[in-house]
């Protein structure tokens, strides 16, 4: 089987709607062949390119089968993350908006990165890709990372401990699990200014 026909079965096999790497084919022949395979996908609209090496295949919209819908912005951004190794977080606002600790949505979808500042567009949504250092990227994943993100864009003056203390209740932990995560805060230089809401915090627990 020739590696057009490879890349073309494979390809047939993926979900619509959802982002992959050209670089994921690479295996099935040559890296000249299979960028020709994907140059005529292309043509034919059978697949599309929506960032640098990465494609989709276009999924009819229900209601108007005419319309083709891509991937979203933010699967695309996941995409590029995966791609390159990089480690990708939500960013602090977004994380202080879902515990609590403030009320106004962000307007903007933006995520924390160790890899370069950048943007993706889809239609109209739009994702907004952060450099940040390493230290503002622990625990991935993590309640505590949850939390840690928050506090590095809030203002310990102007945070009470009612709603620091509702914010970690959000973590859905455990008693001695939150006492973990506080002192593992603690420990953070990043967070220097939060120590005494911190210590507070920890004899409320350990109460």
């Amino acid at each position: 089987m020739s590696v057009s026909a490879l890349v073309t079965q494979r390809i047939s096999r993926l979900q619509k709607g959802m982002p992959f790497t050209i670089e994921s084919f690479y295996a099935l022949g040559s890296v000249t062949s299979v960028q020709k395979a994907f140059s005529r996908l292309a043509k034919e609209g059978s697949v599309v390119r929506v960032a640098k090496g990465i494609y989709t295949r276009p999924k009819p919209l229900k209601s108007f089968p005419a319309i083709k819908i891509m991937a979203n912005a933010e699967e695309i951004a996941l995409s590029w993350v995966r791609k390159h190794n990089y480690t990708m977080v939500r960013q602090g606002i977004e994380e202080a908006y879902r515990l609590g600790l403030q009320t106004q949505a962000p307007v903007k979808t933006v995520f924390w990165c160790s890899g370069p500042s950048r943007e993706f567009k889809a239609g109209n949504q739009q994702v907004i890709i952060k450099h940040v250092a390493e230290s503002k990227l622990l625990w991935v994943n993590k309640p505590e990372g949850s939390l840690y993100r928050a506090l590095l864009v809030m203002s310990a003056e102007y945070t009470s401990l009612v709603q620091l203390k509702t914010a970690i209740k959000r973590l859905g932990l455990s008693g001695n699990e939150i006492i973990l995560v506080i002192r593992k805060l603690k420990l953070q230089p990043l967070l220097s200014s939060w120590q005494n809401k911190l210590y507070q915090l920890e004899s409320e627990f350990l109460s």
